[in-house]
């Protein structure tokens, strides 16, 4: 190793001591940008159990409440959504029927506003992507919405006990990404095309300075190795870059899966000292181009996908849901595998 390359390993180890770093249940994510408009996102789950992940089709015109009843913010859907569902009580994951990609992660720092003196209708978090894909076409429409703050969002706790302190990025087809946070009870929005990629702690002003950091060292160089959020967020946002921007739609997909695979934890993993490190259960990639969206079980040899453009979103036509947990040879186009079904319930705070 030269000279100026140890004095760089020795001021990025000082820079990231100097942030609070947690070890909390981990995701990635990340916007690929093919040629001729083949944008693509991919990205990870990692939890420390199985979350009963099913697929759902929701079509247009499904009324909502937030999960939160008659003190529930209200919508009715205005476009139909393919989405990767958790404890059959939040959607996680999804992109809607205009190629809008919106993704559930985990953020320990979240803080969401105090319900003291705060009369706004409320939206369990667990409710939050499914409003997004419900309501808008383009991010640069749902961050105009957004930031108008018309709900209060409100924190719940997963069935296995952990609080659900997340944040949310959404991504279309034009490329565009937001990324939407709560920090000491305040919304904070980045939104513009450079924010490709998010993991997990810090929050993302602190992501993004580290990343800066490994930036100045070069991926060629040398790339953190270690399941940490930071260290995760430099090797996407290296690799999404460095992959050949196709406008190849299987070869894109392919690339982004690569990528999200490489920023994946080891299934089984358990690391010492550090026991909310959670290892990878599902991958999500979406083609957003050509309306294709791919779910990867990391316990299934298969992956399977549904054509949004063969599904018929029309209102009335019901709720869909493809039935994945514990079933482990599905694979493949299962865009026809969809059985009707009553819509899950969005899980409230107890």
């Amino acid at each position: 190793m030269n000279k100026g390359l140890r004095q760089a390993v020795a001021g990025l180890c000082i820079f990231i001591a100097s942030f609070p770093v947690s070890f909390a249940n981990a995701c990635s994510r990340a916007v690929y940008f093919g040629q001729m408009g083949q944008t693509v996102t991919g990205r990870t789950m990692d939890w420390q159990e199985d979350m009963h992940t099913d697929l759902w089709i929701f079509p247009r015109g499904v009324k909502r409440d937030g999960g939160m009843g008659e003190k529930g913010f209200k919508w009715t859907g205005k476009y139909g959504s393919v989405i990767a569902s958790v404890y059959e009580a939040g959607t996680a994951d999804g992109m809607n029927e205009k190629g809008l990609v919106a993704n559930l992660l985990f953020l320990v720092e979240s803080e969401y506003p105090s319900p003291e003196g705060d009369n706004r209708p409320q939206l369990s978090i667990a409710a939050w992507t499914q409003y997004v894909l419900d309501s808008f076409e383009t991010v640069e429409e749902a961050v105009a919405e957004l930031r108008k703050e018309a709900f209060r969002p409100v924190s719940v706790v997963a069935p296995n006990g952990v609080e659900g302190k997340i944040h949310l990025s959404i991504s279309d087809p034009l490329g565009d990404s937001a990324i939407i946070e709560y920090i000491n009870g305040k919304q904070v929005i980045h939104h513009g095309r450079q924010f490709q990629v998010m993991t997990n702690s810090p929050i993302y002003d602190q992501q993004l300075a580290l990343n800066e950091y490994w930036k100045q060292i070069g991926g060629t160089v040398m790339l953190p190795g270690t399941n940490r959020a930071a260290d995760r967020f430099a090797r996407a946002s290296f690799y999404i870059n460095a992959a050949q921007q196709s406008a190849d739609a299987r070869e894109a997909v392919a690339s982004v899966f690569s990528v999200m695979r490489n920023v994946s934890v080891p299934k089984g993993i358990s690391t010492p000292n550090q026991p909310n490190i959670s290892s990878t259960i599902w991958r999500t990639v979406s083609d957003q181009k050509n309306r294709v969206y791919y779910f990867e079980d990391t316990s299934s040899p298969s992956v399977v996908w549904v054509d949004l453009k063969q599904v018929d979103f029309a209102e009335g036509t019901g709720v869909r849901k493809l039935d994945l947990h514990g079933k482990s040879i599905v694979g493949g186009d299962q865009t026809g595998g969809f059985k009707k079904s009553e819509p899950f319930v969005f899980l409230a705070p107890k």
